[in-house]
């Protein structure tokens, strides 16, 4: 059926009805952000009036935001954690959501510390199909032909834990994925996976990464996009095949299953996909046994027109990386979501890492923004402080992000720091800019991730003519001795053993990192003497394989795994020391002169 080209679509043309209808929703809800966000609050409000959290503050069945804001406060995961632990003991009592509470959403427990249980309701898995319904549409727009071929996507699932309660307890995406959202999903010509919901659903890392990656090679030529949860997750996946494409070229040769696989629902799954070919596995040996992997994925998988994974925050610095093995493949991050709510996505998928900027969309949940200058102060659950509405924000300026949802986290501050760049329609466009919380500091000096990611960026140029990039890198704060120092972890991609950066260049890169960081950072070095010189520690390849590998037998999601930019837990230090093979301190001050005042 024909889309009817005389109506408006701002955004584009929609390439099928089913498409028009999703831009017509995301125009419809960007237009009237305001009046959208006061229904959402007012249905929030009242069907969780008389919890007893929302009693506790005496809202008495309020439902306006000048009421709202004037009663309840502004809260962190500490403050709700003793209502949390009396839902996950068992206490059916209605805490925070007059709704009955399905499962617990689990953080990866990687950015801040051990997991947090986040409480959620069924409906909530509702608007997360909402919000991925909304992402191809888009992508639509920007690339071609999309229903003429299949995604390769390497997601997994994690087993799943249960409380004293007996509620279940597990990763956003793992509850997705076991949903029937996903499981018995439409069929959807532009949303075709490689990977059989079995490969997906197999909760061994190794089977289910094996057998989505052998389903990725046979069905090579009508792949075009490839893509994870998160960056690097994607790379993950290389290494993967950098490990096992023997095995997996065997499998196709013989048309025979690894017999390390054995899931009984993969292996009946894979008898239908998996037939012998010569030719493919003789082609997957020739350019794998090859030393140069650079163009590794456009090689193997020719048709892949972009790659689908998150490379803004932190995830900025695998890049060079995804570029390197990708020949440079545009990379888009469609949606920005968290375990505790959806929030939106992102209208120009194809635009540039830095460039791109995530729409929040307003039947998501409530939303306010505490101004960034003033987030460390007015806190107190005696004053609450006058939050902005997703409305009322102001371009160029950084908020912290606060929410209140369906399933009952009121006022709850996510952490994530964002400046607005500019609107759709009524509706702010952000970029992420960080979590909120300090990585590095040995005493006045204050680094955060963004500005600990500045200059690791800065110190790479250097290695720019030995052919050698940073591929992973975490950091700590060494106090044990007078004065303390920057430790940093580095692992490297040499591309050239003969022309590897020697010890001098290494050295120099400790003092180019101190060279980016903040004045006060370069104050405490040269001017106060409370800080020592900056060490990089460079280990061996496969050490943050190792750590993630580390964390997931400890708990940690593989899908929202993400390497922790500052460590402090011993067995991971011991870890990271034992695989050392070079360490380097920086050789010289960074320039600091004091500030004039006026």
């Amino acid at each position: 059926m024909a889309v009817d080209s005389t109506l408006p679509y701002p955004l584009g043309a929609p390439a099928c009805d089913k498409d028009a209808k999703a831009l017509q929703f995301i125009e419809e809800m960007t237009k009237n952000v305001d009046s959208v966000q006061e229904r959402v609050l007012g249905e929030i409000l009242s069907r969780n009036t008389e919890t007893e959290y929302l009693r506790r503050f005496q809202l008495k069945g309020a439902t306006d935001r000048e009421t709202f804001k004037s009663k309840i406060p502004v809260v962190t995961y500490e403050d709700l954690q003793p209502e949390i632990q009396r839902i996950a003991n068992g206490d059916q009592s209605l805490i925070l959501s007059a709704h009955p509470i399905s499962e617990f959403l689990t953080s990866s427990g990687t950015s801040a510390g051990e997991r947090k249980l986040m409480p959620t309701i069924h409906e909530e898995l509702d608007r997360r199909q909402l919000l991925y319904s909304l992402l191809m549409p888009v992508m639509n727009l920007y690339v071609s032909g999309l229903d003429k071929g299949k995604g390769l996507y390497f997601l997994f699932v994690k087993a799943e834990t249960k409380t004293p309660g007996g509620l279940v307890a597990r990763p956003v995406l793992t509850s997705y994925y076991r949903s029937d959202h996903f499981k018995t999903r439409p069929y959807d010509p532009f949303n075709v996976y490689t990977s059989p919901n079995e490969t997906i659903l197999c909760v061994d890392s190794f089977q289910s990464m094996y057998t989505q990656m052998l389903c990725g090679l046979i069905m090579r030529e009508e792949v075009l996009r490839v893509g994870a949860v998160f960056a690097s997750g994607l790379l993950r996946a290389i290494r993967f095949l950098q490990i096992n494409w023997k095995q997996l070229a065997q499998d196709i040769a013989t048309g025979t299953l690894n017999s390390k696989v054995t899931d009984a629902s993969i292996r009946e799954c894979m008898s239908k996909i998996l037939k012998p070919n010569p030719e493919l596995a003789e082609f997957i040996t020739k350019e794998c046994s090859e030393e140069n992997w650079e163009f590794i994925i456009t090689r193997i998988w020719p048709n892949t027109k972009y790659l689908d994974v998150i490379v803004t925050g932190a995830m900025a610095q695998y890049i060079p990386t995804l570029e390197y093995y990708s020949g440079g493949l545009p990379m888009a991050c469609t949606m920005y979501a968290s375990s505790e709510c959806y929030f939106g996505l992102n209208l120009k998928p194809m635009s540039k890492p830095s460039e791109v900027t995530y729409t929040i969309m307003p039947n998501m949940a409530y939303f306010e923004f505490l101004p960034h200058e003033s987030s460390t102060s007015g806190l107190s659950c005696d004053s609450p402080p006058r939050l902005v509405d997703l409305a009322d924000l102001e371009v160029g300026k950084e908020y912290e992000l606060i929410i209140t949802t369906y399933a009952g986290l009121c006022r709850y501050r996510v952490g994530d720091i964002l400046r607005v760049t500019g609107f759709h329609n009524a509706a702010p466009q952000f970029r992420f800019i960080r979590r909120k919380n300090v990585l590095l500091s040995i005493e006045s000096d204050k680094t955060d991730e963004a500005e600990l990611q500045k200059a690791i960026e800065s110190a790479s140029v250097l290695l720019k003519e030995f052919n050698t990039s940073v591929v992973e890198y975490t950091s700590y704060a060494d106090t044990k001795q007078i004065p303390g120092h920057y430790v940093i972890y580095w692992e490297l991609l040499v591309k050239d053993s003969a022309n590897a950066p020697t010890d001098d260049v290494l050295n120099q890169c400790c003092l180019q990192m101190e060279e980016s960081m903040n004045t006060v950072y370069r104050q405490s070095r040269v001017a106060d003497n409370s800080i020592g010189p900056l060490e990089i520690r460079i280990v061996k390849n496969g050490t943050f394989e190792e750590l993630m590998d580390y964390a997931i037998s400890r708990g940690a999601s593989i899908n929202q795994y993400k390497v922790p930019r500052c460590v402090s837990f011993t067995p991971i230090m011991e870890l990271l020391d034992s695989r050392v093979v070079s360490k380097h301190f920086s050789p010289a001050l960074p320039h600091w002169t004091p500030e004039r005042r006026c």
